[in-house]
């Protein structure tokens, strides 16, 4: 089953449920694959609309990291739940343990020696990474290791 027909499915299964969290989660994830095929004036496939989820998972992160800073632990409880319902949609997450050994593994491939290949390691990076883990936590570990 693609990843668009898991969006259907789980807007139905939403609505019958009359969970509203989740069906506005779902409805925000398709308006802006549906969006981002009119930009692109073609049918997005599995890995474009994985791209789609992991922007909007980054907003989330940021919305959370910016109401926490604001005090406002209501808008924190429900960014959060959305984030839940989003990640639901991406491929599982890595640990850090395993965004450590990549980097590990990538640097050695690459034959980086410090901070100035740090653009070289994360090209080789991304696609391995892409809707898996949070491109600012691999950045980070990349930072730290090539310093």
């Amino acid at each position: 089953m693609s990843l668009k027909e898991q969006l259907n499915e789980s807007m139905k299964t939403a609505m019958k449920a009359r969970d509203d969290l989740r069906l506005s989660a779902v409805r925000m994830i398709r308006s802006m694959v549906k969006n981002r095929e009119i930009d692109l004036k073609k049918e997005l496939n599995d890995q474009e609309i994985i791209e789609v989820i992991s922007t909007l998972t980054k907003q989330r992160r940021e919305s959370i990291r910016m109401y926490r800073e604001g005090n406002r632990p209501d808008l924190v409880e429900k960014e959060e739940a959305e984030l839940e319902v989003l990640l639901d949609f991406l491929p599982a997450q890595l640990s850090s343990a395993e965004i450590d050994a990549l980097v590990d593994r990538i640097i050695a491939e690459t034959g980086a020696q410090g901070a100035k290949d740090m653009g070289r390691v994360m090209k080789a990076l991304t696609p391995l990474t892409a809707g898996k883990a949070d491109g600012k936590t691999v950045s980070d570990t990349v930072k730290l290791k090539l310093a």
